[in-house]
């Protein structure tokens, strides 16, 4: 039976407290795994702090080395993996069988990853300001004739990472390049790419000191997040609710990401086809950027009417098929909770699901027992109405009209929106709109992310600081 330690400051810990990972279709036991408790993870973080001072004697070109090394183990290799080995192969198989992600989306994450580590030189570089390397090393220099200075706010960083989307692994791993320790907590379904790419640093040459993995509850996880200096957080709005005043953490919750149609292109709404229906059903439609409203001034039906005809068109399929495109839930009472909340909004009144005259069977479907929700959209008459800014974890969006100058006005945190427009004044009321975290001008889809940008903030700041520092000849 395949069982999966702890990772302490990069050593193996078996713990008597131990959780099972199934499949989700079978209730086989795929693995056992450790489970760490709060105390333990808090007396590992307070007295592996001088790790960070190890790892300064390493320039960022000797890190981002080892990234590259760690890309290229990570996503081809057979490397160790808990107290056995595992090939890429047997990776994908077990996050899809315990996640119910389709085998593909497994590997096209694992592809995302693996680009952000081979190319984490220019990312940084980006979200620096194209820093010379040399600065943020010492910690002050002198460029253009300017001097600068950075204050290293974290020893460690702590992640609180989900089970249902490998992808935001890629948010973190900068940190090792910049020459700080994480501290993980992976989500209990979804152990695998976080100790698989610790794993691969570690063979890559990475000091295994600053790796640290811990599967935990709830409580180990709050930990993390008040023991490391800085932090990242992942879940619904519940689970983020408690952090999101607190300047040590990047929060990373529900999206509510938008299509804005402006007056100017309306009148050709059916150019856009292919921008909503990629915005909206992109890896599953499982992600914070993907379009959860589409706002419009005019042809709000017409726009419903076949977007939803285009939509039910993705339907389930068995994980191991080449060209699914659907995730399965892991636990179908989540499914079950997510259809009863959207009859629920059903019934009140001034909301139409368009997409259920057009599919095929119930929104709640069973697929070689996995179990699937099939792509929803829903008409409503107007923002107020309940399920006009509702996300959920599969291909689920609303289409509202209403009139363009009422969109800013009513907009409230949205983490992507698209705005469709060829219009100067408003492309400059949008880009001034303090509600909308990234904003793209012309028909992008939402889901299309530049890494060389920020993401729900930008790493490097949250993990150095700019002061004012002066030095005598």
């Amino acid at each position: 039976m395949l069982h999966i330690p702890l990772l302490r400051n990069g050593k193996q810990y078996t713990s008597l407290n131990q959780s099972e990972i199934t499949d989700h279709r079978t209730g086989e036991v795929l693995a056992t795994m450790s489970l760490a408790n709060p105390g333990l993870i808090t007396k590992d973080i307070r007295e592996n702090k001088k790790v960070w001072h190890d790892l300064q004697k390493l320039s960022l070109d000797e890190t981002l080395e080892m990234c590259k090394k760690a890309a290229g183990l990570f996503l081809n290799a057979e490397i160790p993996f808990a107290n056995t080995t595992q090939t890429p192969e047997q990776f994908v198989k077990y996050q899809s069988a315990s996640t119910g992600m389709p085998e593909n989306m497994c590997r096209a994450n694992m592809d995302k990853v693996h680009w952000v580590l081979t190319n984490l030189r220019d990312i940084i570089k980006s979200l620096s300001g194209r820093v010379d390397f040399s600065i943020i090393e010492s910690g002050y220099g002198v460029q253009d004739g300017i001097p600068i200075s950075f204050l290293p706010m974290a020893r460690q960083l702590g992640a609180v990472l989900p089970s249902n989307s490998p992808g935001v692994h890629s948010l973190w791993v900068p940190s090792l390049a910049l020459r700080v320790p994480v501290v993980l907590k992976p989500g209990s379904r979804e152990p695998w790419t976080p100790f698989r790419l610790l794993h691969a640093f570690m063979e890559a040459g990475y000091p295994s000191e600053a790796l640290s993995c811990y599967p935990t509850d709830y409580a180990g996880g709050n930990n993390i997040m008040l023991y490391c200096e800085r932090a990242m957080i992942f879940g619904d709005d519940s689970t983020v609710r408690l952090w999101e005043n607190d300047r040590r953490v990047e929060v990373h919750g529900t999206g509510f990401s938008k299509v804005l149609l402006g007056e100017d292109i309306v009148e050709n709404w059916q150019e856009y086809m292919d921008v909503l229906f990629t915005s909206v059903m992109a890896n599953g439609g499982r992600s914070c950027i993907n379009t959860s409203a589409i706002w419009t001034p005019k042809y709000g039906r017409e726009i419903a009417d076949a977007l939803a005809k285009r939509m039910v068109e993705t339907r389930p399929l068995p994980l191991t098929h080449p060209q699914a495109e659907l995730s399965a839930f892991s636990d179908k009472r989540m499914a079950e909770y997510m259809d009863h909340a959207i009859e629920v909004g059903l019934d009140t009144e001034g909301a139409e699901d368009v997409t259920a005259k057009y599919r095929q069977g119930e929104r709640v479907e069973v697929c070689e027992k996995s179990t699937f929700l099939q792509p929803t959209l829903i008409h409503v008459n107007g923002y107020e109405h309940p399920l006009a800014n509702r996300e959920f974890m599969f291909p689920f969006t609303s289409v509202v009209e209403m009139p363009q100058e009422e969109m800013l006005k009513t907009i409230e945190k949205s983490l992507v929106v698209t705005a469709i427009t060829n219009d100067p004044d408003w492309q400059r009321e949008l880009s001034c709109c303090p509600h909308i975290d990234r904003l793209n001008i012309g028909p992008i889809p939402t889901c299309k992310v530049d890494w060389l940008q920020p993401h729900e903030g930008n790493l490097f700041e949250f993990l150095f600081q700019r002061r004012s520092f002066q030095k005598t000849p």
